[in-house]
């Protein structure tokens, strides 16, 4: 009885240090968010083992250079420039959201040297 509430206890703490250590670099990024994209990197990369260390190292490395609300933003530009029509026009002509994608596309190049020796 005492070993499993001294086990519970080292888990809670250490669980409690894992969330300080996220919150104090900013890594607001969800799990989903970081699955999607690891998923996609790996369609573009590979299905390997090593294409799955690279693609993790390149989300998590993203996510120290960009906060998550403008990873979000720029990949929701980036979606929404695949609608044809004029109702996306905007989304392909604003200098603003042209530059999330640059910011966007900047912290992927980062991440690409890397994490892609």
């Amino acid at each position: 009885m005492i070993a499993r509430t001294l086990i519970g206890a080292g888990l809670a703490l250490a669980l409690s240090v894992g969330q300080a250590s996220s919150a104090e670099v900013g890594d607001d990024y969800s799990t989903v968010d970081k699955a999607d994209y690891i998923f996609g990197c790996m369609a573009a990369n590979g299905q390997t083992r090593e294409s799955l260390e690279h693609c993790a190292c390149s989300i998590d490395t993203i996510a120290t250079i960009l906060p998550y609300s403008e990873y979000e933003e720029a990949e929701t530009v980036l979606r929404l420039n695949k609608v044809a029509g004029q109702s996306s026009e905007l989304f392909r002509t604003s200098a603003q959201l042209k530059d999330k994608v640059a910011n966007l596309r900047r912290a992927q190049a980062e991440a690409e040297i890397k994490c892609f020796p």
